[in-house]
């Protein structure tokens, strides 16, 4: 039975969250009779003595445990040989910044295994932070954009919405903003922005997240194909948010003429596919991006986009995006680089292509937090302790001498293997190319 060990996050100020809460620790130690440690941590959202209750033992570093459990990325020089990492690792797109945390690990000898990859039998993501990263991207671009226009002289009650790390909860919040929309049914927002409109590009978990705090608003939804129609004609009025949800089929288009959308197509083939969501950017007040993103993918707002929107005749109402999904360069190519929770805007220029730092002034107001959910420590750490608890006995009883496949580990946890006692995994061998290394001739153990 291996010892596991929860790290002390060491990503930013900001990174309180943790992948096993106490309550969960407990039951998983009383039903494997195993051994853990959580390392010290003066920030964590759990004190030590709630882990010492549940069976815990306090250490400092990461000796004492067999399986290591982070939430962020563990600095290079922290790794240790030889040992089981379980974490978020940022690697499986050959992220260039993480390489060096990649080639330390086959180095090392240890495992890596990441939560991203953990699925169901259909793909679909079993551990994930997901719903949290849209309730704080959505909780602070409202109260960003109501400082921003404030400082332009406009009269919102945005300016009222907190940070989401100011609000003790999703439920704090969504109380709080529940009071807002009734000023606005109220009093109803200025001219100059109406009629306020969102558009939310995904409708998966982030999108959901999001959702779920923009309709504590007095919130009408508008579908993707009539959002353009809707304002030509000078519908809606000042005292209502209009949401708009944007699926693939809304953000592409074949680029063989006859031919017409297929959604698995898309997904093997993205390059038969080009970008058509350019003709919905003006319509919209705020845009939210909740979509996954790879290189091969079209991109939804770009340079060149943001340009002719801004020499058009026809006048753009927007004045905020907020990239929940944050690929630098990705699907929101002017998302040049990420912010954190004391800087989380900057604003972009349309027509020169140029940023500025801050999100007071001229300027399409630009929020590129990377890791939202660690705003919300308590809600996303419970939720996420929650789908991930069920995992750790298995990762405990695994026999990791032997081979992958005869490993023992849960199906799913498998499939989320990307080193494997120092070498890529058979489905992660195209990471190799990322590396600055060369390959040796040993054969992966599956």
């Amino acid at each position: 039975m291996k010892t596991l060990l929860i790290r002390a996050e060491d990503k930013n100020r900001w990174e309180r969250r943790t992948p096993l809460i106490p309550e969960d620790l407990n039951e998983i130690l009383k039903d494997t009779g195993g051994k853990a440690f959580v390392e010290k941590s003066e920030k964590r959202i759990f004190a030590e003595d709630r882990y010492a209750a549940a069976g815990a033992d306090s250490c400092e570093g990461m000796d004492d445990g067999d399986i290591i459990f982070g939430v962020k990325e563990i600095p290079v020089e922290k790794i240790l040989d030889n040992k089981i990492y379980v974490f978020f690792s940022h690697t499986v797109k050959g992220q260039k910044e993480n390489m060096p945390l990649l080639q330390r690990i086959i180095d090392s000898g240890s495992t890596l295994i990441d939560y991203e990859r953990i699925n169901d039998a259909d793909g679909r993501r079993l551990v994930y932070f997901g719903p949290f990263a849209g309730h704080a991207g959505a909780i602070n671009i409202l109260s960003l954009m109501g400082e921003h226009w404030a400082e332009k002289g406009l009269d919102t009650h945005f300016a009222e919405v907190r940070r989401a790390h100011q609000y003790a909860s999703v439920k704090a919040a969504c109380e709080h903003l529940e009071e807002i929309s009734g000023r606005i049914q109220k009093d109803g927002l200025p001219r100059q922005l109406s009629p306020f409109t969102i558009g939310i590009l995904g409708y998966g978990n982030v999108s959901s997240g999001a959702q779920q705090i923009f309709n504590c608003l007095p919130t009408e939804h508008i579908a993707a194909g009539k959002i353009n129609a809707w304002l030509s004609r000078g519908m809606g009025d000042r005292h209502r948010v209009y949401l708009t949800v944007f699926k693939e089929e809304d953000l592409v288009i074949p680029k063989t003429e006859k031919a017409v959308f297929d959604l698995q197509e898309y997904y093997n083939h993205p390059e038969r596919y080009e970008n058509r969501f350019e003709q919905f950017l003006p319509s919209f007040t705020l845009l939210v991006n909740a979509v996954y993103w790879e290189n091969r993918y079209p991109r939804f707002v770009t340079w060149g986009g943001l340009k002719r929107m801004a020499k058009s005749a026809q006048p753009s109402k927007l004045e905020g995006i907020a990239d929940i999904s944050c690929d630098i360069g990705g699907a929101i190519e002017c998302n040049v680089k990420t912010t954190d929770s004391d800087m989380p805007a900057y604003r972009v220029d349309p027509a020169e292509g140029t940023i500025r730092d801050n999100h007071l002034g001229k300027g399409i107001v630009l929020m590129a937090v990377d890791n939202l959910p660690c705003e919300l420590p308590l809600d996303s750490s419970s939720f996420f302790s929650s789908q991930f608890s069920p995992f750790v006995p298995g990762l405990m009883s695994a026999d990791y001498d032997r081979s992958l496949d005869a490993s023992g580990l849960p199906p799913e946890v498998k499939k989320a293997v990307i080193v494997y006692n120092g070498q890529l995994t058979g489905k992660y061998e195209y990471l190799n190319r990322y590396l600055k290394w060369e390959p040796t001739d040993k054969k992966i153990r599956n």
